[in-house]
């Protein structure tokens, strides 16, 4: 009975390491929305990172959470760490590439919960007197992360986030334009 049970677990347990070997390597997070502003003014909320308070998703998920910034207030080198309850986590993020009003890259390190490297942008299109912002996260797949996908849907919860962000975004951009 129990070598029955062993081999059992065995192979549930290859399958397992199977299957999630098998997911991508690679991972990306995408939303867009329009917002009734020049991309110039929606553009101002993102590449400043003292504006983010007003918008940002994960400030009302701990209004507590202390901020620091270095380097710049705005644009490439503009640098903002936080460290939060569990829901917001202990990391960073630097601006790495700003071309107004257009398009901004940031660096984000998470140390906790978990740790992660990865890469967001944010572009900026005109339509009419519209800008139709994108905001993307990219980067590796860990294992871990792959075997988290398997019964989490990342996409969902952090796709999510970006939704509610953005929809915070277009109040304070309209704000800003006058709308």
């Amino acid at each position: 009975m129990l070598p029955a049970i062993l081999t059992t677990l065995a192979v549930l347990v290859l399958l397992f390491l199977i299957i999630v070997s098998r997911r991508p390597s690679t991972f990306r997070v995408t939303r867009s929305a329009t917002i009734a502003a020049p991309p110039a003014v929606v553009f101002a909320q993102v590449n400043d990172l003292g504006k983010w308070d007003a918008w940002s998703p994960w400030a009302k998920l701990d209004p507590n959470a202390k901020h620091t910034f270095a380097g710049p207030p705005a644009g490439p080198g503009a640098k903002m760490s936080w460290s939060g309850n569990s829901k917001v986590g202990v990391g960073n993020m630097t601006i790495t590439d700003s071309r107004p009003p257009e398009f901004l890259r940031f660096h984000l390190e998470f140390q906790k919960p978990f740790k992660a490297t990865n890469t967001t942008e944010f572009t900026f299109q005109a339509a009419g007197a519209q800008t139709t912002v994108t905001w993307n996260m990219f980067g590796q797949a860990d294992f871990i992360y792959r075997a988290v996908g398997l019964f989490m849907d990342c996409d969902k919860m952090v796709g999510g986030q970006f939704e509610q962000g953005l929809a915070q975004l277009k109040t304070v951009a309209e704000s800003a334009a006058g709308k």
